[in-house]
């Protein structure tokens, strides 16, 4: 590198790194905001968050960001593209164009907007009052559709949203991943119900302290190589993980007292987001490049961690004596085939959260639908709650008897993750991609998991996941690990192999 590009290229990277701490530093006011935060601090936290979204957008659509990427262009086009160096080019020019089609006003608008929304939420889903959070509602999805609207390039204006999480991916072909999944995903669900195999899952449903719940699910972490130096758990009211460095990686939970897998399996999936961020190369700490690469990669590492590994045969033989020392009386006599039927136990459920494999991306696929003709227009926000009511009945065949257990329950809409959920189900199918990828690669996995041993596991998603960051696109990742592109074949190749077992189904 020749001095002046050093010079310039170490410019842009200051820049980036401020750009990165900026964020980090918002993070840090979410997580307080969802764990710490007293209600009245809402007004004030919302107000700094979103000065802190407007600074972030104006550095990254300065001219000085222009400036700088002009001058690195045909330097940038001489590099070996797997170098962090082009890397971290290419996505400074990604989100320099993005941002610039984005006025800043918008951008601190949609920021602000959803502290108050999520304020309002909270207080909606405890009093079950959908009309409460509707203005919200329709205030996020109407700015959601000015956002679209600054990228006319997209043939669909929920391609600019799916953009935000997932790059490259369009409606169009997420509509096609989850037809090759609706048809056999709900076939699978319909034959377990008509099975006549009954799982008795009543040990998972007695009293189980909070405090106990906490303390296990939080040893449950640890067997997994979540590290208490390098991260904490907390609770709030929508599980969720978030990582300010990668020394650093926040997970929350919640608590039923009277079903364990609440807080068990929501803090083993909150692990897995934060094994991610823990994951990547060091040398990435203080860049944007030191982040997962997407949403649906990183849900990947929260599905795998829950229930490739969590809810396995081989690691129920090594959790099952964790939770008989934490609940002796509730769980001391269960034997560890009775506990992985009873943690595995298909069924319809209300709540996305608690569904079990076999039915949870029907869960998506009603969200994605909706998403879709809310920005359309095809369906008002007003009439949401109907709506959500029919989805239910048509793919899981039980209706909501609440908005609480319907259309209030999720976090997201507060939050503007207007095409986020399809990150849920890309990260099951991408889980299983890897998952087979890993049993080719290591010797025994089984043996390792009913040993406890994590490690050699994990070790492997750092090599061939998390330790790149968010050096490559998804979609790149995805070729790069598993030589081919998204594929739903290995996700119900697990399903089908794992409860037609269960359930006795072919």
């Amino acid at each position: 590198m020749d001095r002046n590009m050093n010079t310039t290229f170490n410019q842009l990277k200051t820049l980036l790194q401020e750009v990165h701490d900026l964020t980090k530093a918002s993070a840090v006011l979410g997580w307080d905001r969802q764990t710490y935060m007293p209600p009245g601090g809402a007004a004030a936290r919302s107000r700094q968050m979103s000065t802190l979204s407007k600074l972030v957008h104006e550095r990254l659509t300065s001219d000085e960001m222009g400036e700088l990427l002009e001058s690195l262009d045909e330097w940038h086009r001489s590099l070996d593209p797997d170098s962090d160096e082009a890397a971290l080019i290419r996505y400074a020019r990604r989100e320099f164009t993005r941002g610039r089609a984005v006025p800043a006003d918008l951008v601190q608008e949609m920021t602000l907007a959803t502290g108050e929304a999520n304020r309002v939420w909270q207080q909606a889903r405890k009093e079950d009052d959908f009309r409460k959070f509707l203005p919200h509602l329709e205030k996020m999805f109407d700015l959601a559709r000015q956002y679209a609207a600054c990228f006319p390039h997209f043939e669909h204006p929920y391609d600019a949203l799916l953009d935000r999480f997932e790059q490259g991916l369009t409606k169009a072909e997420l509509t096609r991943i989850f037809e090759a999944i609706k048809r056999p995903q709900s076939e699978l669900f319909k034959a377990i119900l008509g099975s006549g195999v009954e799982i008795d899952d009543r040990m998972l449903r007695q009293h189980f302290p909070a405090d106990a719940q906490i303390a296990a699910s939080l040893e449950a972490a640890q067997m997994l190589g979540f590290d208490l130096q390098r991260g904490r758990l907390d609770l709030t009211t929508h599980p969720f993980a978030s990582a300010f460095s990668v020394n650093d990686a926040r997970i929350t939970t919640r608590v039923n007292e009277n079903f364990l897998n609440a807080c068990l399996f929501g803090t083993l999936h909150e692990t897995g987001h934060a094994l991610y961020e823990l994951g990547v190369a060091p040398r990435l700490e203080g860049l944007p490049l030191a982040r997962g690469t997407s949403s649906g990669v990183h849900e990947s590492q929260s599905r795998l961690f829950e229930n490739l590994i969590g809810r396995s045969r081989a690691f129920a033989r090594a959790l099952l004596p964790v939770l008989q020392k934490h609940f002796p009386a509730q769980l001391g006599d269960a034997s560890v085939e009775a506990f992985y039927r009873a943690i595995n136990k298909v069924q319809p459920s209300f709540i996305r959260v608690e569904a079990d494999e076999v039915s949870y991306n029907l869960h998506i696929i009603v969200r994605f639908e909706i998403e879709v003709a809310l920005i359309e227009g095809g369906l008002a926000p007003a009439d949401l709650p109907d709506a959500w009511r029919q989805k239910f009945e048509q793919y899981l065949g039980i209706t909501p008897p609440t908005d609480r257990e319907g259309v209030l329950q999720d976090v997201h809409w507060s939050w503007g993750l207007i095409g986020h959920f399809q990150s849920y189900a890309l990260g099951n199918i991408l889980a299983c991609q890897w998952w087979e990828r890993m049993r080719d690669d290591l010797p025994d996995p089984d043996a390792l998991m009913a040993a406890g041993n994590i490690t050699p596991l994990r070790e492997w998603l750092i090599e061939h996941v998390h330790r790149h960051g968010r050096k490559y696109p998804p979609q790149e990742l995805v070729r790069r690990v598993t030589g081919g592109p998204i594929d739903p074949a290995p996700y119900l190749r697990y399903l089908q192999a794992k409860y037609g077992q269960i359930y006795a189904v072919g």
